[in-house]
């Protein structure tokens, strides 16, 4: 069972909580997805554990759709916002694990969590993900609140 801490659910809550993740790492790509049961399963992790992984877009700013280019756009901007910062990323694509609904992402390694929520925030985002060696946790961006759902994680090779 998930652990659930928030006040204020966005529209696409639950959608996110589902939501895979497809990390294109130099040697190969890697499949993400929630475990409810908690645990760490599948790859393993594949960073040292004193790093986490957070995947942020810029896509479908507060969860609605908008323009190809709009979010290319804002895709673009994201990325140079990560290169003056000097942060490592690799490409990811999110979304459902059907493929019916993608997301053009970044997997950025070198933020804490308070970092991730507010460059989410700053690129209009509702939620962003954070992949550590123990948990697979959903981050919500709003300035008011710290709202998380922490879950277990499998991957496996794309």
């Amino acid at each position: 069972m998930p652990a659930v801490s928030h006040s204020a659910e966005p529209a696409q809550w639950a959608n996110y909580q589902r939501a895979v993740v497809d990390v294109a790492f130099p040697a190969h790509g890697i499949r993400v997805m929630p475990d409810p049961s908690g645990s760490a399963s599948g790859l393993p992790y594949p960073l040292d554990s004193a790093h986490t992984i957070h995947i942020v877009t810029a896509f479908n700013p507060r969860g609605r759709s908008t323009t190809v280019r709009a979010n290319l756009r804002a895709q673009h901007e994201l990325l140079r916002t990560l290169g003056l910062r000097g942060l490592q990323w690799w490409p990811a694509v999110g979304g459902d694990a059907a493929g019916t609904h993608a997301e053009i992402s970044a997997a950025v390694v070198g933020m804490d969590d308070a970092q991730a929520r507010a460059l989410g925030r700053r690129f209009g985002q509702d939620a962003v993900f954070a992949w550590s060696p123990a948990s697979w946790r959903l981050l919500g961006c709003a300035e008011a609140t710290h709202d998380t759902v922490l879950t277990g994680w499998h991957a496996a090779l794309l």
